[in-house]
């Protein structure tokens, strides 16, 4: 193996961090490697949002649902889709701007996705941890508002970074066999590897630092996916100018 792939398979959610700041070029230089990913069409349909102000953390860590990391984290980025620049180069250029269309939602969302892991992986090379929030779109609305997002960008997630100030273990994955397959979709055989991957996410949260709820991960899944999951959530795209045609 390599140490990229050693980096990657020891990645954790950090939500506790120390005092240490990020070095301002170090911050940049992440940034950069996130430029860096693959973009759709060379569409580059991410902004970051980079944000130090402390009662503007505050009001964001309330919206992502009370999470203390994102007013403790060294740094707190929120990362929108962005179509905007799109519509500006279409008017410079005397052409209409058609951004509304489903397959451009889709474009921008994956480029916030891929630069945003581009980002990590630089981050986590370096001594950072991070933690992803997608609490964010509990209310987007207000996180559009507060961070003044125009038409045509909306807040896909947010990113603490920092220095850890905590060890927790790495959350098992799914059995390579059940999301790798050959040729086509199969599910032979994933029954049986998801019963004992169960078993192994169940016993991960009964021993890990600080306890944990006890559900396996179907449990888990399953409530997740059998409730109402921000149903605000199209209506507000629509609002920002994704209709999604």
């Amino acid at each position: 193996m390599t140490p990229v792939i050693d980096l990657l398979n020891r990645h954790r959610s950090i939500r506790r961090y120390g005092a240490t700041p990020i070095d301002e070029a170090l911050l940049q230089a992440i940034v950069q490697a996130g430029q860096a990913a693959a973009t759709s069409s060379f569409l580059q349909g991410c902004t970051v949002i980079r944000v130090r102000d402390a009662e503007r953390r505050r009001r964001l860590a309330e919206l992502a649902g009370n999470q203390a990391h994102v007013q403790t984290a060294a740094e707190f980025l929120v990362l929108c889709a962005d179509l905007k620049r799109a519509a500006n180069a279409c008017e410079q250029q005397g052409k209409a701007f058609a951004g509304d269309f489903t397959e451009h939602f889709i474009i921008a969302t994956v480029d916030v996705a891929l630069m945003a892991q581009n980002m990590v992986v630089a981050a986590e090379s370096a001594g950072l941890g991070i933690c992803y929030i997608g609490g964010l779109r509990n209310h987007p609305q207000e996180v559009t508002e507060l961070l003044q997002l125009p038409a045509g960008v909306y807040p896909v997630f947010g990113l603490c970074l920092g220095y850890p100030d905590h060890d927790p273990e790495c959350k098992p994955r799914l059995p390579l066999a059940v999301v790798l397959k050959d040729e086509v979709y199969s599910e032979q055989g994933d029954a049986e590897r998801i019963a004992l991957y169960d078993a192994q996410v169940q016993e991960y949260y009964r021993t890990r630092t600080g306890g944990g709820h006890g559900q396996s991960w179907s449990e888990q899944v399953a409530g997740l996916l059998s409730e109402k999951a921000r149903p605000h959530m199209r209506e507000f795209l629509a609002a920002q100018g994704f209709t999604l045609r």
